[in-house]
């Protein structure tokens, strides 16, 4: 995992903050060495509930592919169309 700033949100609470680099790390796990669908689905469901807005899910995983190179929309995308076994994305 490469060293970058997650984008976070300085008003949500440190819990928040926590379940919001969650999904971040395990974006990068994803991309990096796989992990299972269901895994990835349950950390994003969390991710949900800090970040319930559409627009702000999308500013912040832009914001994250701009760091990174790992797009959460790609990731989602393949995780709904095949939702058992594992989720590795290649770019």
């Amino acid at each position: 995992m490469r060293e970058y700033q997650y984008p976070l949100d300085l008003s949500w609470s440190t819990e928040e903050m926590v379940i919001v680099m969650k999904m971040w790390e395990t974006l990068e796990t994803v991309y990096e060495k796989g992990v299972a669908t269901e895994k990835f689905l349950e950390v994003y469901q969390q991710f949900k509930k800090v970040v319930p807005s559409i627009g702000e899910e999308r500013r912040l995983g832009k914001e994250f592919e701009v760091l990174s190179g790992y797009s959460l929309y790609h990731a989602l995308k393949i995780a709904k169309e095949n939702p058992m076994g594992k989720l590795k994305v290649t770019n």
